[in-house]
């Protein structure tokens, strides 16, 4: 029996989208895994950001498509130690399979970034894994057997993987935080195949 994992993402500046494939890869390093990502577009009318970050190719989520993942990972951006508006307008689009209870059961987590060390991750993961509670799912994070939550200088908790992107969005993901973000892919994959098993 395998697991179907989905990425669901939103990147304005594309640094998101890059902690979503070492996440994916994290998830791949998992023999039954599958991974399919997904992101989201700006909610105003120019959607090119994702061309220009060199992400376009990616399609777009749909609610209606999370319950068919085992498992689903939400990335977002921090704003105000908050989700962004376009993952907000997703979560909120959700309450169909709330109603049917389609996602009960779901492991899930949580990936940020933010301009700064300080800048809300932590909120930020805890907001969105409120909704996500609500829905039934069962939320994962990274244990301290992960090296890199001692040794990172950017982003990352318990929590999930963060990265600081600097004020200008230019800083890179480094290489404690895509340990991290492939740590999480790894963990989720298997303990939704350990939840398959029970």
């Amino acid at each position: 029996m395998g697991i179907r994992t989905q990425i669901i993402f939103y990147s304005a500046h594309g640094q998101i989208y890059k902690m979503a494939k070492a996440i994916e890869q994290g998830v791949r390093d998992v023999e039954g895994a599958e991974v399919c990502l997904y992101r989201l577009p700006e909610l105003g009318p120019d959607d090119c950001g994702a061309a220009r970050a060199g992400f376009g190719h990616v399609p777009i989520a749909q609610p209606e498509r999370l319950a068919d993942a085992d498992a689903i990972f939400f990335g977002t951006p921090t704003r105000f130690g908050n989700m962004c508006a376009p993952m907000r307008l997703f979560i909120d689009s959700a309450a169909p399979l709330w109603f049917r209870g389609a996602l009960i059961g779901k492991v899930g987590s949580v990936f940020v970034s933010s301009a700064s060390q300080h800048g809300g991750q932590e909120t930020t993961i805890l907001t969105l894994m409120a909704p996500m509670l609500h829905l039934g799912m069962i939320l994962v994070g990274v244990p301290y057997s992960t090296p890199e939550l001692f040794t990172t200088q950017g982003g990352g908790s318990p929590y999930g993987p963060g990265h600081v992107a600097g004020d200008d969005n230019r800083r890179q993901i480094d290489e404690h935080e895509a340990a991290i973000c492939r740590a999480l892919g790894r963990r989720l994959a298997v303990v939704g195949l350990k939840l398959q098993q029970t």
